[in-house]
């Protein structure tokens, strides 16, 4: 692990970033936070989404003994893009951190985009994750049996459609990046008429912790963000049915931006998943249940009202 100095393409700041080097020269931009001899559980965050997603406090995870270690997924932040990378490329990357911190085993949890990622950590690198807890993530494009989207939210099945076109995907994404980028309030304001009044409350609540995650995850460009939903458009390269350690899915009935149907399905080709669906709760109400379900990923009793710290926020 070593601190690098990165000059961003917009404003050429220089910063020193934790990270680690992929044996293809690539660089990740990870965090840890809570105690070092803690309860190892690695973080995959939403899309677009960075490092700085949502999180317990860090005396929350002291008390807790949980370790939580976030990173920038290829392109978002801080981590070198990666063009035409897959979800299942995901696992080579947690890898790649876990072994530079020299983490024999650990938990993983994966929240809306991080989802899919998350499993394919769960699948690739076998009993070393020993449990996945996976949160209002979205089904494979090709799901059988599925009407993908049927009750998402416009701005995600326009995303997704625009996904069989990549220039009109890259056009729509780098101009919404930009805007986000110089007022994160702008993607606040895009995804209000989307939400329920819930969803809406959570995200107010949250405001300040939103626009540093969002300003954080296009500070390089919109890379990360086209590249995750091109690999949500094909295969995810890898199989559901050989996860062999525990999973536990969550959702709420009333998301708008991956429909509980995406669970569900995911519920009946995950061999050892439970799947736990909350009434009248939407996409947003999975950072209020994060530290639910780390407490989960570690074996502990849960308890079910935590604060999230400063750093909360990613959808």
């Amino acid at each position: 692990m070593r601190a690098i100095p990165r000059a961003t393409s917009r404003t050429e700041e220089v910063m020193d970033l934790p990270y680690v080097e992929t044996p293809d020269g690539r660089w990740l931009a990870f965090e840890s936070t809570g105690p070092d001899d803690g309860v190892p559980v690695v973080l995959c965050h939403g899309m677009p989404g960075s490092k700085a997603g949502p999180r317990p406090r860090p005396m929350r995870l002291h008390s807790l003994g949980i370790r939580l270690i976030s990173y920038d997924r290829p392109g978002y932040g801080g981590s070198t893009r990666k063009q035409g990378r897959s979800v299942a490329d995901a696992a080579a990357d947690v890898a790649a951190i876990a072994d530079q911190l020299e983490l024999a085993k650990f938990a993983v949890v994966g929240r809306s985009g991080g989802g899919p990622h998350a499993l394919a950590c769960a699948e690739l690198l076998g009993n070393r994750v020993t449990r996945t807890a996976v949160l209002v993530s979205i089904a494979p494009a090709t799901a059988d049996g599925l009407d993908w989207s049927d009750g998402m939210a416009p701005s995600n099945v326009e995303a997704y459609e625009q996904a069989k076109t990549e220039e009109a995907l890259i056009q729509t994404l780098t101009a919404r990046a930009e805007a986000m980028r110089d007022d994160p309030e702008t993607m606040l304001n895009f995804l209000k008429p989307q939400m329920g009044e819930r969803d809406w409350a959570i995200v107010d609540d949250m405001r300040r912790q939103l626009h540093e995650a969002y300003r954080e995850a296009v500070q390089g460009g919109p890379g990360g963000w086209i590249d995750d939903v091109l690999a949500f458009r094909k295969p995810w390269g890898f199989a559901l049915t050989g996860i062999k350690t525990p999973v536990r899915l969550w959702h709420g009935d009333d998301d708008t931006f991956s429909p509980v149907s995406h669970s569900r399905w995911l519920k009946d080709r995950l061999p050892t998943a439970e799947l736990e669906v909350q009434v009248g709760k939407g996409h947003f109400a999975a950072m209020e249940t994060l530290p639910r379900m780390l407490q989960w990923c570690v074996g502990q009793a849960e308890q079910t009202e935590f604060a999230l710290g400063p750093s909360a926020g990613a959808a």
